[in-house]
């Protein structure tokens, strides 16, 4: 669900943002929820018009990652490609070794406006 603060869209329940525990089924924010909300802030847009700058957008932002540019989203955070070698792994439940092939990954680093903000809400969300 998702709730409208302020021309902000604030996702989960109604309960205070209160952050909740993994046992209470954590609802994960989707593709669809970013459409909606895209859809929800500009009442000008149809469906299908909000749809597609949201599709053109991470079509976008992937071909960049697949060129191995870096993607630096402002106030939000950067996505990175890391190359990793081919390695030898071993199984921790048999123990048998294993061939691990070279490839890339995609890192994440929160940018430090994201980070104040998720520790501001968490605190808020913690018992006097």
């Amino acid at each position: 669900m998702s709730i409208f603060v302020g021309g902000r869209a604030r996702f989960g329940s109604t309960d205070g943002g209160r952050i909740p525990k993994k046992s209470e089924g954590v609802r994960t924010f989707t593709r669809h929820d970013l459409r909606a909300a895209i859809y929800n802030c500009c009442p000008t847009l149809s469906r299908a018009e909000a749809r597609k700058i949201f599709d053109e957008t991470f079509d976008e932002l992937s071909d960049a990652l697949v060129r191995g540019e870096a993607v630096k989203l402002r106030n939000f955070g950067t996505f990175n490609l890391r190359a990793k070698r081919q390695r030898t792994g071993r199984n921790p439940k048999t123990g048998v070794e294993a061939v691990i092939s070279a490839r890339r990954v995609v890192t994440f680093r929160p940018s430090p406006v994201l980070l104040t903000r998720m520790n501001q809400e968490a605190a808020d969300c913690l018992p006097d």
